[in-house]
């Protein structure tokens, strides 16, 4: 059990506040088509080139519901422990926009697609299980674009109609660091079903943010405001550090809390008010009429379920259990798919601790330094794991092992290759060791005298000495044990 506490209270005048925040998660399915048309969702296009009528809103035009759509809502929401709905309805939205041009937005209201589950969260206080609420599939919008002339606004569509799970979390969450593990959490459990490539800066994951605040100890929510559209992790706790301090500020002077939507200004720093928070009935929600029920029967869901691949939390839990990995070290191995494959492809064929040390120390760093995903990475995992092995059976150092490692960085080269190219096979032959040891203890009489007369310590310089002697190359084991003999 962690001796970490949970302490993100804020201080006001009158004692300490907590934060409720619940999150309304906008993640793009991964799909090749719209959700009610055949139009391509590809990312990055050329304005209005991937626009159907359907889309456009052409009278006439009926939309024609994408299974696949349906499949991977269903696959995300068995991701999320949530119960799947047999019957779902789909509604109108009713709002204007000039990038919406039905005037309204096709979503669920009452009969969502997925109902309840949950989302673990592991925080230096322990593990927390966040709440959710629905997940419903609706339509985007399209976007506006207002830089592109002094004096209009366009409007490119090739957005609109592309499908969205829209999920819902229960008011858990209590601090921007609880935010951020539920974000990465959610991003890293779609990632591994394939419903959702959660990449946010283009668009495919961003979230509607929900603040109040309370007494603690107090069991009434407050009034909430709603921050609109925020589309990365580091902004959404800057904005909710923001509002907490604001509302608190607020409530503190004897003044009230406006249900408002509000947006997070980046280059400030600050949320302001963007309009009063609609309610359902301003939206006249009403069962869309060209869209029967979704109706589908339970074998369509077992049939999903049964072709699952392993969710993060089955993979940590089998990675302590196989390789013996601390709970840390299990957790950042499986907040990414590709991290976790690589390293299971390092692990299989060469030796475990040295595994996870090179693959979260070394590596990492380097990718880091370049900035590569580990996807991308230059060295494979292959040849990797034969740099491991290279060590692990004394044919070099850990010191050469580094210095090969920086070589593979810029090729790939089989490490076997390169350590032959450059004559650095370990040094274990007992004569030659000896002969390096006897030079270094003759040049170093004085501390050889000094280490005799109780200056243990030196003992760390005389190793040294040796593997500097050796340009790296002795082996260290052999040489502690010669040295060891010969100051005896």
């Amino acid at each position: 059990m962690s001796d970490k506490e949970f302490n993100y209270y804020i201080s006001g005048e009158t004692g300490k506040w907590e934060v409720v925040i619940g999150l309304e998660v906008h993640a793009q399915v991964s799909s090749n088509a719209k959700l009610f048309s055949s139009s391509s969702t590809k990312f990055g296009s050329e304005p209005n080139s991937q626009v159907s009528l359907i889309d456009a809103a052409m009278p006439g035009m009926l939309p024609v519901i994408n299974k696949f759509c349906v499949e991977q809502a269903v696959r995300t929401g068995l991701g999320l422990k949530a119960k799947i709905n047999l019957l779902s309805i789909f509604d109108r939205k009713n709002y204007f926009y000039a990038d919406l041009p039905q005037g309204y937005q096709i979503s669920q209201f009452k009969h969502p697609i997925v109902g309840e589950g949950e989302v673990i969260l592991d925080m230096p206080y322990g593990t927390k299980k966040i709440g959710i609420e629905r997940l419903h599939l609706e339509q985007d919008a399209g976007k506006s674009l207002h830089d592109q002339d002094p004096t209009k606004t366009f409007i490119d569509l090739n957005r609109s109609g592309v499908a969205l799970m829209e999920i819902v979390s229960k008011p858990d969450l209590r601090s921007p660091e609880e935010v951020a593990e539920y974000i990465k959490k959610l991003r890293s459990i779609m990632r591994y079903l394939g419903t959702c490539d959660g990449n946010m800066e283009e668009g495919s994951l961003r979230a509607d943010v929900n603040v109040s605040v309370r007494k603690i100890g107090s069991k009434e929510f407050g009034t909430r405001c709603e921050i609109k559209n925020v589309n990365s992790i580091k902004f959404m706790q800057q904005a909710i550090q923001y509002e907490a301090k604001r509302q608190v500020e607020l409530l503190e002077d004897g003044k009230k809390i406006d249900q408002e939507t509000r947006l997070f200004d980046t280059k400030k720093n600050e949320t302001r008010q963007m309009r009063s928070k609609e309610d359902a009935h301003d939206y006249r929600y009403f069962p869309d009429p060209d869209l029967p029920p979704l109706k589908f029967e339970q074998t369509f869901v077992d049939q999903i379920k049964k072709n699952l691949p392993e969710l993060p939390d089955d993979k940590k839990e089998r990675l302590i259990k196989v390789y013996k990995l601390s709970n840390y070290e299990a957790g950042v191995l499986i907040s990414d798919k590709d991290t976790s494959d690589y390293f299971e492809d390092v692990a299989k064929n060469s030796d475990v601790k040295l595994a996870i040390n090179w693959v979260i120390g070394d590596l990492f760093a380097a990718l880091n330094k370049i900035g590569k995903s580990i996807k991308e990475s230059p060295i494979s995992s292959k040849n990797l794991s034969k740099l491991i092995q290279l060590i692990k059976n004394n044919t070099i150092s850990g010191r050469i092992a580094k210095e090969v490692f920086e070589l593979m960085i810029n090729d790939n080269r089989d490490p076997k290759v390169i350590v032959e190219e450059k004559g650095l096979v370990q040094e274990s032959n007992v004569d030659e060791l000896e002969k390096i040891i006897e030079k270094v203890l003759k040049d170093n009489s004085e501390k050889v005298a000094e280490y005799k007369s109780g200056k243990d310590k030196l003992f760390g310089f005389f190793v040294g000495s040796v593997i500097k002697e050796s340009k790296g190359k002795a082996n260290p084991a052999l040489v502690n044990d010669i040295l060891k003999k010969k100051l005896s």
